[in-house]
């Protein structure tokens, strides 16, 4: 499986849905809270070109976006071939 990030906040409905699709799939993340990991919040809006919402999905390096970004790609079947193993 790919590296995934995923940057997420406490009690965010949004961090969760995605989490929940991931988990679904049975790929593995690394989460990184920005309210509780110093300087996370000032990385993730650098690596997510400006975005500061949460949450804010990568895979590799693809920065996919937010939570109706991941759950667009499951829609367009887009989504498991890059999960996929390579």
């Amino acid at each position: 499986m790919p590296a995934i990030t995923i940057y997420t906040t406490g009690f965010c409905p949004f961090c969760y849905h995605a989490k929940k699709l991931l988990d679904s799939k049975g790929a593995a993340y690394d989460e990184i809270d920005v309210n509780e990991v110093p300087g996370a919040r000032r990385e993730m809006i650098q690596r997510a070109n400006g975005s500061h919402t949460v949450p804010q999905i990568f895979i590799d390096e693809r920065h996919v976006g937010g939570c109706d970004d991941l759950y667009a790609l499951e829609q367009q079947q887009q989504l498991d071939p890059l999960l996929s193993v390579e």
